[in-house]
């Protein structure tokens, strides 16, 4: 691999822009307070932050990889590393293995169960990028990419799978679809033009509508997690601030702006930050 191009690389792994790393990482430590019902036990802590890392980083490698030949027909993407030639398909299927080794070595460090629903992990994350040649569902399918830590969090504590596990994976694949969604109307005219499928051209002018019926149904699903898990106040304020940045959001793509829409994505971290943030003081009180 050419470390001259570790700048490309970089930018090949989003590591420049963590917003991914975010919206993975909140459920996922959530997930961990929840299993533990309070702090966990740093190894496990460890394992699962650098895997988030790693995994959302082989996962925009090999997102990039599966559009190289369609990224330079995107406004937003157009100046990708693999669209513009600074990096090679040898170097970037190079860098996706080594990634999804690392996390793998990551995973060994826990028993034999959550090694087994990492091979389901790693499946999910590969077959994400080319679901939008066949599905306009995509979007549900990295939604089950990103929550698959969920249930791999509760195994790796010792803690067996219960409804609180698949509740807090179905709220996070709602909620996936919800700003992935977003993120796709920012590339639906694109899209259209290049035979690319996405849950922004499947809903087409009821996209709002089905954006704000899918957060609905997001937080009536916290709502049961917090009822499920006995939650108290930090958890009913941080329902309020979700609420209110999801009413934020439907303000911002009111006129469905590529602009406002990528920005309504964004606040999306806010929403994951909250939520967590509010497990912690829980236990914390």
């Amino acid at each position: 691999m050419n470390t001259n191009a570790l700048p490309h690389y970089i930018k090949l792994t989003r590591l420049d822009r963590p917003i991914g790393i975010y919206l993975l990482l909140w459920p996922t430590v959530m997930a961990l307070w929840l299993a533990a019902e309070g702090f966990p036990d740093l190894k496990t802590l460890f394992i699962f932050v650098a895997g988030v890392v790693f995994m959302r980083s082989a996962g925009c490698v090999i997102n990039d990889y599966a559009d190289r030949k369609i990224d330079g027909h995107v406004k937003r993407t157009l100046n990708r590393p693999l669209a513009v030639g600074l990096v090679s398909e040898k170097e970037a299927i190079t860098l996706f293995s080594s990634l999804i080794v690392l996390s793998f070595i990551l995973v060994l460090f826990t028993n034999p169960l959550t090694v087994k629903l990492s091979f389901i992990a790693a499946a999910l994350a590969s077959s994400y990028p080319f679901m939008k040649r066949f599905t306009y569902l995509p979007q549900v399918v990295l939604g089950a990419a990103f929550a698959w830590a969920i249930p791999m969090a509760y195994t790796a504590l010792s803690v067996p799978l219960q409804d609180l596990t698949w509740l807090l994976f179905s709220a996070t694949v709602i909620w996936t679809v919800v700003y992935d969604t977003l993120y796709a109307m920012v590339d639906r005219d694109d899209d259209l033009k290049i035979g690319v499928r996405s849950t922004a051209i499947l809903f087409g002018e009821s996209d709002r509508l089905m954006v704000g019926l899918l957060q609905i149904l997001a937080w009536l699903t916290w709502l049961v997690i917090g009822v499920k898990a006995e939650l108290g106040v930090f958890w009913w304020l941080a329902m309020a601030v979700v609420a209110g940045l999801f009413g934020y959001q439907q303000w911002l793509i009111r006129e469905r702006d590529r602009d406002a829409c990528f920005k309504a994505f964004l606040n999306n971290h806010w929403v994951g930050l909250a939520l967590f943030g509010a497990v912690v003081l829980e236990y914390i009180g």
